[in-house]
Parts: structure tokens; sequence; C-alpha cells
């Protein structure tokens, strides 16, 4: 079956690694992610990371181990990812997901600024 921009691509397969750093998405059009841990942790769609405005957004260090505990499916159309930094409330949509897959080398870089520009970095806790 084709895909149409009417219909957003679907997850076929949501893979947890057995090292809980990287969650596995396969999308019905064919487009395959590897993504980091730390990168949906420090990319997390939750308010407590994104804020209510792009003022409000935060940029979070110290997250290059962290690990995914759970993926927990939310309806039809997320999940919600529990990482061991106890941070829960991210829900994470599907077309999130493709997203996010899609930029994530550019996304990477520019958490890595982020930190630079704000003395953070990614070892050491810190919020800003």
């Amino acid at each position: 079956m084709s895909q149409t921009s009417a219909t957003p691509p679907w997850p076929v397969e949501v893979r947890l690694a057995k090292d809980r750093r990287t969650l596995n998405v396969v999308f019905d059009d064919g487009a395959s992610f590897e993504l980091s841990a730390e990168l949906l942790r420090v990319m997390s769609p939750s308010a407590e990371v994104q804020g209510h405005s792009e003022s409000e957004r935060k940029t979070v260090g110290g997250k290059r181990s962290v690990r995914i505990l759970s993926v927990d499916p939310v309806g039809n159309y997320a999940v919600r990812l529990g990482f061991d930094d106890m941070h829960n409330t991210g829900i994470f949509s599907w077309a999130f997901l493709r997203e996010i897959g899609g930029s994530a080398e550019q996304r990477f870089q520019s958490y890595l600024d982020d930190l630079a520009a704000k003395g953070l970095d990614r070892d050491a806790p810190g919020v800003r």
C-alpha cells in the first residue's frame, strides 16, 4: 500500500534495544530510525523540557548515560517513555518520533551547541 499525504506514516515496529540505550522505530513507509535514549530524553515533548513556549524550553545536561526503562502505549497514537532518571511525562506521538528520526543528527548537534552555549555538558547534571 502506498503512502499518501493524507495518511501519515505508521510505526510497524517499536523495539527497545537490550542495553536500553536505543529505541528502534520502523515505519510503514520504509523509514527506520535508531533513536538514542539521550536524544529522546533531551527532546522530550513534556512541558518539563519544552515548557509552554519556545522561550521556556530547557536544555538538559548530564544525560549521556540515560536509559529507557519503559515504553508504554498511549492510545493508538503514541508511546510514553520512562527513563532511568525518573522522567516519564513525555508522550512521544508517532509523528514526533518520525520527525525526530528524520532530523536526529541536526537535533543532536543543536543540543550539543545549546549545552556549550549554556555551560552545560553531557555528563554533569544541569538544566538551563
